[in-house]
Parts: C-alpha cells; sequence; structure tokens
C-alpha cells in the first residue's frame, strides 16, 4: 500500500471511530500519575507535558510525492506563588519545548506561501518559550506580566486547530514573520492588561526585538545575546459580549509598531527596483500592522449538553507595505464541538483562508519581465481550504485527520494546486 493510501485509509477509518460510542475507562480517568499531580497541585505546583506531530503527504502537487513527519515536545510548570509563597494573586509560567522533524513545504517543493504542517519551523531545537511572572492587582482588574514572553500569547491570540499556517494561530506572526515571533520563539517582554466588568479588556506590550534569539545557539539563552535593535510595541481592545443562551463571543481589535529599521521589498536607495538594477534596499525607520479576530459561539448552551456547540471565527491581518512580502491573510471558518450526542468532545473543522503577496512586488515583477527579465511568475494570491475531524480517543489523547486544498502555492497561477493528507497526535500528560 502506497503513502497516499494508507493515509486516505487512516482519514476513512477516522470517520468510521467517530460513529462509534467508543467508551474507555482511561478517558475519564485522564492521567493522575499516581496521585503526584493532584498532590502538586495542592503545593501550587501545575506540571504539564504535551506532546504532537503532524505527519503529511502531497497526494497532488509538489515535483515528488512525499511524506514528512514533524512534532513538538513541551514541558512547563505553573507556580501558583500564592500557595508557595504568600503572593496574592501571582504566578510564574516556566515552558520549555523542543521541534523536531522535517517539512513537506520544503522537501516537495510545494512552494506554498505558508507552511502545510504548522508544527515545524523556527528552528528544530529546545526552546525557552514562556520564563514569565504574571500578578493580578485589584481583584483581578488589572494585570501585569513580565519577562519571557510569546508575542502571540497574549495580543492576536487564536488557537491552533488546522494544520496550514494560514489557518492557525496568530496571525500577524504568519506575515510578519520577520519580526513577530510566535511560539515556540519568546523575547524579553512586557504586557499591561486592564479588565473591564461587562466589556472585555485594554492591554498594550512592550518586547525586545532580536533577531539573535532565532538562532539555534540562542534557543535556550535566558540572558541577552546582544543584536536589540528596537522594540515591538503591541495594542489591542476586547469585546467579550455573552448573547442569549450563553452564545459567547471575543471581538478583538489590535495594532502594532515595531521600531526597527527595515528594508523596502522593492526598492534600492536610489529608488529603483532591487529585481532591475540591484544595489542595496532604502531602509525605513519603523513598520506596522493591524489585526481584527473574532470568535462567536451560534449555538445556545444546554443544561445536558454544553460542551456540544458550533462556532465561527474570523481573522483578517494587515501589514506594512514598504517592507513585508505578504502583506495581508484573512481566514474565516467553522468550528463544530460534539458533531455526534455520543462523541461530544469531538470535533469538526472546515476553513477557508487567504495569503496575499505585496502587490508593489508583483508591480515589480511585472515591470521586470516587461524589461526581458528571466520570465519570473507574477505572484498574487495563495488560497487554502481544510477540514479536519478531531477524534478524541481519551482525555489525554486526540487523533486528527485533514485535508487540506492549497491553490496556487506560491501566488502563482500556473503552479498545480496542491492536496495534502494529515494526521496530528496530541497527547496531553
Amino acid at each position: 500500500m502506497n503513502k497516499a493510501r494508507w493515509i486516505w485509509t487512516v482519514l476513512i477509518a477516522g470517520a468510521t471511530i467517530a460513529q462509534a460510542d467508543v467508551r474507555n475507562p482511561i478517558a475519564e480517568l485522564g492521567i493522575e500519575w499516581g496521585g503526584l499531580r493532584s498532590a502538586l497541585s495542592d503545593r501550587g505546583i501545575d506540571l504539564h507535558i504535551g506532546y504532537v506531530s503532524e505527519t503529511a503527504s502531497n497526494v497532488q502537487g509538489g515535483e515528488a510525492e512525499l511524506w514528512r513527519y514533524a512534532d513538538q515536545v513541551s514541558i512547563a510548570a505553573l507556580l501558583d506563588l500564592q500557595k508557595i509563597l504568600g503572593i496574592n494573586q501571582a504566578r510564574f509560567q516556566i515552558t520549555v519545548t523542543d521541534r523536531n522533524g522535517r517539512n513537506l513545504s520544503n522537501d516537495a517543493h510545494l512552494g506554498s506561501l505558508e507552511e502545510v504542517q504548522e508544527i515545524y519551523g523556527r528552528g528544530q531545537t529546545w526552546h525557552w518559550t514562556q520564563f514569565s511572572y504574571d500578578q493580578k492587582y485589584f481583584g483581578g482588574r488589572l494585570d501585569w506580566k513580565v519577562g519571557r514572553l510569546v508575542s502571540g500569547e497574549d495580543f492576536a491570540d487564536f488557537s491552533c486547530e488546522f494544520t496550514n499556517l494560514a489557518l492557525c494561530g496568530p496571525p500577524p506572526g504568519n506575515i510578519a514573520i520577520n519580526y513577530w515571533y510566535n511560539w515556540p520563539v519568546s523575547e524579553w517582554g512586557t504586557r499591561l492588561k486592564a479588565n473591564f466588568r461587562e466589556f472585555g479588556y485594554v492591554q498594550l506590550g512592550a518586547f525586545e526585538f532580536n533577531p539573535r534569539f532565532l538562532l539555534t545557539k540562542n534557543a535556550l539563552n535566558l540572558g541577552e545575546p546582544g543584536g536589540t535593535t528596537g522594540v515591538l510595541a503591541p495594542f489591542e481592545m476586547g469585546w467579550q459580549p455573552v448573547f442569549a443562551g450563553g452564545r459567547d463571543g471575543t471581538y478583538k481589535v489590535g495594532g502594532w509598531y515595531n521600531s526597527s529599521r527595515a528594508p523596502d521589498v522593492v526598492e534600492n536607495t536610489r529608488l529603483q527596483l532591487l529585481l532591475l538594477d540591484g544595489g542595496q534596499p532604502r531602509l525605513h525607520p519603523g513598520e506596522y500592522g493591524e489585526y481584527v479576530n473574532f470568535l462567536q459561539r451560534l449555538t445556545a448552551r444546554g443544561l445536558a449538553d454544553s460542551q456540544r456547540s458550533l462556532s465561527v471565527f474570523l481573522n483578517a491581518t494587515h501589514v506594512d507595505r514598504r517592507t513585508a512580502p505578504l502583506d495581508s491573510q484573512i481566514a474565516v471558518g467553522l468550528l463544530l464541538t460534539g458533531p455526534f450526542a455520543a462523541r461530544a468532545k469531538d470535533a469538526v473543522g472546515l476553513a477557508v483562508g487567504r495569503t496575499h503577496v505585496n502587490s508593489r512586488i508583483a508591480a515589480a515583477e511585472g515591470r521586470a519581465n516587461a524589461s526581458g527579465g528571466d520570465g519570473r511568475p507574477v505572484q498574487s494570491s495563495e488560497y487554502v481550504g481544510e477540514m479536519f475531524y478531531s477524534l478524541q480517543l481519551a482525555h489525554w489523547l486526540q487523533l486528527r485527520p485533514d485535508v487540506e486544498y492549497v491553490i496556487q502555492p506560491g501566488g502563482n497561477s500556473h503552479t498545480t494546486n496542491d492536496v495534502i493528507v494529515a494526521l496530528r497526535l496530541s497527547v496531553n500528560l
């Protein structure tokens, strides 16, 4: 049986299992570590070990049909400092992660703008991902966090239910990749958040921008590697309404400014096209962007099946067209929890997204071709659609068959569309 047929078999088997009422005593018990977890929690120490793998194959598209495996291991400790040291409403978060494996997008030469395995990237190595102190004041109305933080853990935060990166995680980090670092890369920073009853919150942050944190040799460096070039300053306002029937939602609007100098994507220092005349790109004194994130529950909460729900989401991000190769991204989708009465913890996801190549780059490519260039494709947008079925086989075990369809990989209309089948395995101990 070839690779593609094997993965399709897994997808069909997953759908078949979903129709059954799979009952497992371990699923109800979870992992208690022989009582150690509860004993530690009572003393203010909450430990967590997580493992996620994504195996994917291109059944259409790319230069060769391959399968690739990538994974991430995370080890985390949340310390309740009120229980441990008597510091009221304070906690300390420590997380280290390890990424391994290979990347289908690169190895099969898919040419896609976004990874088809979101778990891959930012260095296949160990990282200090979180090392932060969080203090609440005035009964939680004011929240201050400081330490090694991930930009997207508080700002533009969005869950990573899908496997294609365009539909996963905080969107600014998917296109402003030169300076907005998503998980697992952290930077020294701080965040101040004000919560307002019956409205939501307003928050602002300041993060050191230092590209040396991307280097493998600095992945476990809790000090200062040198090379700081500026500050990333995000701002976000969130409205958190609850409509009739317990239909809760979160509506975020935010933006950011990066004070570092950044190169233009099209023009050199003489305001000529880099594609035609070469030279050094002209520098801009800073970069900016803005985003909106909406997540809204559509179904009412029932007394007997409160876990079952249908939600809709929208993510839209725009970045500085002077300096960003990708200038916008939009994604919209549906998330259904509990598709069957007997499978209340399973989930189904369906989403579509568009990643747009900076139109200034497209114009430059067109001008270069008209001037006798190498006839390179003029890029536009890459589109992706994805669907998954998530099987909650136990409290700690999740299996998620998945299909992705990528149109115009790389924003190139002359490229064969990609069909990706994938399988995500999640273990939470």
